[in-house]
């Protein structure tokens, strides 16, 4: 607290102040010590009629004052003080500073920097082959504040590894540090500021957006970072244009204009604005002059606070306003320091004082360092009491002061090296600093910049300046409070800056033009999907999955084959059980009748073999459903075909048993019967099935069926099935069974039976019939019909067959036994017949004497 004596003076000195009087404040902007700090602080501007026109290296003249200028160099005061009251942070030593003015000019900025690189206690530079021992005036820059002049100075004090420490220079190439290997900063760099404004459009959902910065290398870098950022998260820059600085010698804004207007007459809503102060005081004077619309400001840093653009007339009528500003602490002394300080400045006692205790080598060379600043009161500079960065040249002051506390080797005792400090050794331990400040613990990355939060801005118009109002706040993400934000639409609602509709669900976009946000939407058809919304293209399913149309995911296909629950396999089983039962049935009969003449003109044993085999065909109907498997498919063919051979090659002998009887001279007939009965039948069984057998064995073996999956020919299923290689080769499978059938036909077709007797022609003719019927029908029905159907197609052929030959052949035969076996004679059976040659010439006389 301040001592009753020291209060009165205040108090009378605010007085004092406020009627005007000079100050001394030009005065208090150095300071000895053991370690001087230098300072670059725009305590002043140049007027527009500027420093282009200079023709000889004289000072220019800066005449327009910065109040922000002037507290920031106050904030450095009041950090250097605290530090040196401090028992804790370089105890023993007492740091200096010595602030200069940039007039936020390069040119400007030089002849300080200079200064600072001078011999200690003198105004030269030497040059030396090796500046290691050299001792400048001043350890470490604190400053400048903008980005333009920091790529001047910055390169310019690198060069002797100088340690400089920005308060507000954001712009990303200072980062390099092989351009610029001594340049710290207490502010985020301008990618983390671009990054959260591409947050904010994608929070918004504003893709279709116009980008202006100011022509200078921090506007130009600036762009081009976030065409970079916008790119990558699919945000397209509809229009974009450069600024160009405002000269007494030039237009006013060139190019841009025809940008403003393309962007007023575009469906575009929202502006990110990157560019200086200067260069937005510019853009805003012809934006309200020439009445454009209201648009959403995305705003960078450097305008969003400057009073230059916030007092603009006619600013209320742009549009909204928002920007981000880095968070830091809140330096709840600064008010009453800079009170202070402007009251002992209007002290004449204190003023003569420090004249004579701080009388600095370069007056004669700099002069004043801040004229303006000496006609100032406390209303000029109220505004600006609580400017964000003011904790930034505060944080930077402590940077320096824990790096230097470390280069020393600092305890709680003193700081034992006793040697001075040179620029490079402190270097070396700004690296990866951390320090305190405010409260707040900071650390230097590898790229000297610090990690710090920002706030979301909102300007809110409550008088002629507009208040700056927190919605949010960005971490590494963003977070918003919309319902604190004001819109400037007619209905306060947020306004929509997209060229093209947002695309359904499962609707891809087809880009129209040069920018992907101007797009048709176009549906995904049947077997693709869209993976993202922001996919042109949709993605296909792999083949084991599937999708239906306008889908975002694809389904996994459902295995498809004949399953043995499905109601065709279900009917086909009771087909099966209906024939398997009549051929046991018959079979029963046959082998309990095995010595009646009925059975033994059927062919005896042979007749029963061939029931036997008719039941085998049935069961291979079995093999047929369920899920395929390479055993399956090889089984399926033979087991099936094998035993109808068997059962084809009893009826030929019985068809050709009647052809001999009934066509051939009875000396033959006997012969021959007699070979077609005994082993010389079961011969011809054998030799028909092993000539069978040989055929499946070679399909089996050239033309091996395979299990195949079909991902492609049912829309949602995957067709398991077995593939018939070889259509030709399954063809003559097919052939033994269909010649045998053939021949029996031939043999019984024409043959006529004697009446009285039983006609078994007959019986062996509509059975080759129903053979061929069914077979014919199979082929068209297996190419037409579905793949997974064709194994129920066969199922269906094998089971009508059996049951064509049962019905034809054997039922009959079934039917005489049970119903009429007074029939069962060797007569009706096993007689003589047609063949008979003596019945066949008394038949041949008997005619003759008839007449025609």
């Amino acid at each position: 607290m301040l001592c009753p004596a020291v209060l009165g003076l205040s108090l009378w000195a605010l007085l004092h102040l406020g009627t005007g009087a000079p100050l001394c404040l030009s005065q208090q902007l150095r300071m000895k010590g053991d370690y001087v700090l230098g300072g670059l602080f725009p305590l002043s501007e140049a007027g527009e009629a500027g420093l282009g026109s200079r023709t000889r290296p004289s000072s220019p003249v800066c005449t327009r004052f910065s109040s922000n200028g002037l507290l920031w160099a106050l904030a450095m005061k009041m950090a250097v003080e605290e530090i040196n009251n401090r028992s804790d942070l370089l105890p023993g030593l007492r740091l200096g500073y010595d602030l200069f003015d940039t007039c936020s000019e390069p040119v400007v900025a030089m002849k300080p920097s200079l200064m600072f690189l001078a011999k200690a206690d003198s105004r030269d530079i030497a040059a030396y082959c090796n500046y290691t021992q050299y001792q400048p005036r001043v350890l470490a820059v604190i400053g400048p504040h903008s980005s333009e002049l920091a790529v001047v100075t910055g390169k310019f004090f690198g060069f002797f590894l100088m340690p400089q420490v920005s308060y507000g220079a954001s712009m990303e190439l200072l980062s390099a540090r092989e351009t610029f290997p001594s340049f710290f900063r207490t502010v985020p760099s301008d990618r983390v500021q671009l990054t959260a404004a591409v947050e904010l459009l994608l929070q918004f959902g504003w893709n279709w957006v116009a980008a202006l910065g100011s022509d200078d290398e921090y506007g130009r870098q600036g762009l081009g970072i976030f065409s970079t950022l916008a790119a990558a998260h699919s945000i397209c820059i509809a229009h974009e244009g450069l600024v160009p600085l405002p000269r007494a010698d030039g237009p006013l804004l060139g190019k841009v204009q025809d940008v403003l207007h393309q962007v007023n007459q575009s469906s575009v809503q929202v502006v990110l604005l990157f560019a200086s102060a200067r260069a937005a005081h510019a853009l805003f004077s012809y934006s309200i002059s020439s009445k454009l619309s209201s648009k959403v400001w995305v705003a960078s840093e450097a305008w969003l606070t400057s009073d230059l653009v916030m007092g603009l007339p006619g600013m209320a009528q742009v549009g909204t306003v928002l920007g981000f500003l880095q968070r830091g602490a809140q330096l709840h002394k600064f008010s009453q320091y800079v009170k202070t300080h402007l009251a002992l400045a209007a002290d004449p006692v204190f003023c003569a004082a420090l004249g004579e205790r701080e009388q600095g080598l370069e007056e004669d060379v700099v002069g004043r360092r801040c004229p303006q600043c000496d006609c100032i009161t406390l209303q000029n500079v109220s505004t600006g009491l609580n400017h964000h960065q003011t904790f930034s040249v505060y944080a930077a002051v402590y940077s320096v002061a824990q790096a230097l506390h470390n280069t020393l080797q600092c305890n709680a005792s003193g700081c034992p090296m006793q040697d001075p400090v040179k620029p490079w050794q402190l270097l070396e331990n700004m690296y990866n600093l951390t320090f305190h400040a405010g409260g707040l613990t900071l650390r230097f990355n590898s790229n000297g910049n610090v990690d710090m939060e920002y706030d979301l801005k909102l300007w809110v118009w409550q008088g002629p300046v507009p208040e700056l109002h927190n919605v949010g706040r960005f971490n590494g993400s963003l977070w918003t409070d919309s319902l604190k934000i004001r819109w400037h639409t007619s209905n306060h609602q947020k306004p929509v800056s997209q060229c093209s509709r947002q695309c359904q669900e499962g609707q891809v976009r087809r880009v129209k033009g040069f920018h992907s946000c101007c797009y048709d939407c176009v549906d995904c058809k049947a077997g693709s999907y869209r993976k993202s919304p922001d996919d042109l293209a949709c993605t296909f399913c792999n083949q084991d999955e599937w999708s239906p149309e306008r889908s975002t995911r694809c389904f996994r296909r459902r295995l498809r084959f004949l399953a043995w629950g499905e109601p065709v396999v279900l009917l086909l089983l009771l087909l099966l059980s209906l024939a398997l039962g009549l051929v046991l049935a018959a079979l029963g009969l046959f082998i309990r009748h095995r010595d009646s003449p009925l059975v033994q003109a059927s062919g005896g044993p042979l007749a029963c073999f061939g029931l036997v085999c008719l039941g085998l065909v049935c069961l291979s109907v079995l093999l047929f459903p369920g899920q395929p498997s390479p055993a399956l498919c090889l089984a399926q063919q033979p087991s099936s075909h094998l035993p109808l051979t068997g059962c084809l090659s009893t009826l030929i002998l019985q068809a050709a048993e009647i052809f001999v009887e009934s066509e051939l001279p009875l000396s033959w007939a006997d012969r021959l019967s007699g070979c077609l009965r005994g082993p010389w039948a079961w011969l011809v069984v054998l030799l028909a099935m092993l000539v069978e057998a040989a055929l499946c064995a070679w399909y089996l073996v050239a033309f091996p069926p395979e299990v195949v999956t079909d991902w492609r020919m049912l829309p949602t299923e995957a067709l398991v099935h077995c593939r018939t290689r070889s259509w030709v080769s399954f063809g003559l499978v097919h052939a033994t069974n269909a010649t045998l059938a053939f021949l029996c036909f031939l043999g019984t077709f024409l043959v006529q039976s004697r009446p009285g007797r039983y006609n078994r022609a007959r019986g062996l003719t509509f059975a080759m019939l129903a053979y061929f019927i069914t077979w014919v029908s199979f082929v068209p029905l297996l190419a037409n019909v579905q793949v997974v159907l064709r194994p129920a197609v066969q199922m269906g052929a094998l089971l009508l067959c059996v049951l064509g030959i049962l019905a034809a052949f054997h039922l009959p035969r079934c039917y005489l036994l049970v119903r009429q076996p007074e029939l069962n004679t060797p007569e009706f059976f096993l007689g003589r017949g047609p063949g008979d040659a003596r019945d066949r010439n008394d038949g041949d006389t008997g005619n003759q004497g008839k007449p025609e």
